[in-house]
């Protein structure tokens, strides 16, 4: 299960650094090699500063390298929400952010020579129940002057009752980019290396001790004045930034479809979620189609939400073939505002970046701009609306509140339910994983292409009990989002190890 981007990925045009004894310090450390992290990682070293990327898997494995890659500034109906819940002058803000960091892609990209497609983007409503959220969204981009207008026809094969057009926006491939970047990085002296996830980080008078563990599994620490995680959520508690988001996970279908193909980038404002765009490849172009989504580790059986997306795309683009399918991981933070910032108030050593629900182009491109600026000393114009700490979160407190009750409903929902059946029992002939026995020895067992795995279902983040999700043929963790192999390794945090092996035999 790969993103078209990887796949089409024919070879990457740079050289990651090795972690030997030269490469242990640094005045600054950035953990995670998505759009947020490298362009962070450029900025500072523009600026002079030494630089080390530190990836836990490779360049682009989580969000930017399964995204959906739209570079628009309008976002489903993401703006009417803090239009209403924040007023005028933080959502003009936020729109400033994501625009400056609109820009600053398309100036990289062009300079370059990065593909960029400029298309208009929708937001429209698949059925009457969608249309007053379009409308909403409509008056909120005039709000902030955005020059979107309202198209009662799209003259899409799909359902349309009418929606928001802005013009001009864009759409590339992430991968491109992130190259892209990793070759100015290395260019002027930064440093990125692969296969190194983070473990713990601790301080040391005014430096960072970062704790390691390397491609060969050995451990090796790093210091650092500064550390930014650019990580999708902080793999560090310190803020409880994972109590302050809300994991989801979606889908994607690329597809080669005979005559047209949709042209600009649609996203639907009511359930179920279709997203669409089109892609270049080598040869010819693919049809992108997303949604599916749910909350991470809580859907019984993801697989059937997937099987309607792959039956709708079938339905509107008859003679459609599937040719590449993949998912992503997206965090929904509490007062709908990304966190940008230090992880504790007042703290000017590590910082985060977090909250991009489901718009991480433009907002982690504004993220990299707000942190790499106040590392530096400055500030960005517009970046209150991206604090990680400010007083517009208590707008959020009730959403917070709500996902915390349902966070500790899981964790014991988690325990109880195999508990009950106080023995452990193997796969059925239509399970791929199941999680039993008693309550003090419980497990999780999994069969992928004929292999079956034994783990420890307990998450070694906060003690959640992993369900299986039969469409990513993963372990997903009811609780904050983190997922592993389905051999117990770990894909994505906030956890930071393994899930315990059990025996086989």
């Amino acid at each position: 299960m790969t993103s078209l981007w990887l796949t089409e990925r024919v070879e990457k045009p740079w050289a990651a650094s090795q972690l030997d004894d030269s490469a242990r310090s640094a005045d600054a450390v950035v953990v995670g090699a998505g759009i947020t992290g490298l362009m962070t990682a450029v900025l500072l070293a523009r600026a002079g500063r030494d630089v080390l990327v530190l990836e836990a898997r490779t360049v682009g494995a989580c969000a930017t390298g399964n995204t959906t890659a739209k570079i628009s500034l309008l976002q489903g109906s993401h703006l009417s929400k803090i239009l209403s819940k924040h007023g005028n002058g933080v959502a003009r803000a936020y729109v400033d952010g994501n625009h400056e960091g609109q820009s600053w892609i398309l100036d990289h990209c062009e300079a370059r020579g990065v593909a960029v497609q400029r298309e208009d983007a929708y937001t429209y409503a698949q059925s009457a129940k969608g249309i007053a959220s379009a409308r909403a969204e409509l008056k909120a981009c005039q709000a902030v002057g955005l020059p979107a207008e309202w198209e009662d026809d799209a003259k899409v094969p799909f359902p349309y009752h009418g929606g928001v057009r802005l013009a001009d926006q864009a759409q590339f491939d992430p991968m491109s980019f992130l190259d892209a970047l990793a070759l100015e990085l290395i260019g002027r002296g930064g440093r990125l290396v692969e296969h190194t996830r983070v473990r713990r980080v601790s301080g040391h008078g005014n430096r960072l001790r970062i704790q390691v563990n390397d491609a060969a599994q050995q451990e090796v620490q790093i210091e650092a004045a500064q550390l930014v995680l650019a990580t999708g959520i902080p793999i560090l508690d310190r803020g409880g930034f994972f109590a302050r988001v809300k994991p989801s996970r979606s889908y994607c279908f690329a597809f080669k479809v005979p005559g047209d193909i949709t042209r600009p980038m649609m996203i639907s404002t009511d359930s179920p979620t279709r997203s669409v765009r089109y892609a270049p490849v080598q040869d010819g172009e693919r049809l992108i189609v997303g949604g599916a989504g749910h909350t991470v580790g809580r859907e019984k059986r993801p697989s059937e939400a997937l099987e309607e997306l792959l039956s709708w795309a079938r339905i509107h683009y008859p003679g459609a073939v599937q040719t590449h399918f993949w998912s992503a991981q997206d965090y929904t933070p509490i007062d709908d505002l990304p966190y940008v910032g230090p992880i504790l108030p007042s703290n000017d050593s590590i910082f985060v970046a977090t909250g991009f629900n489901k718009w991480g182009m433009t907002n982690g491109a504004a993220a990299a701009l707000a942190l790499s600026s106040r590392i530096l000393g400055g500030r960005m114009d517009w970046s209150s609306a991206f604090d990680s700490w400010s007083p517009h979160e208590l707008s959020g407190l009730r959403t917070a509140l709500r996902s915390n009750i349902e966070v500790g409903f899981n964790l014991a929902k988690g325990w109880v339910t195999p508990a009950a059946r106080t023995s452990r029992r193997s796969l059925n002939q239509d399970e791929s994983g199941v999680v039993s026995g008693p309550p003090w020895h419980l497990e999780a067992r999994s069969r992928v292409d004929g292999t079956e795995h034994r783990v420890s279902p307990v998450c070694p983040h906060l003690g959640g009990i992993v369900n299986w999700n039969d469409a990513d043929l993963s372990w997903e963790c009811p609780l904050h989002g983190s997922r592993f192999a389905p051999d117990g390794t770990l894909l994505e945090g906030p956890a930071t190890r393994d899930l315990t092996a059990h025996s086989c035999s």
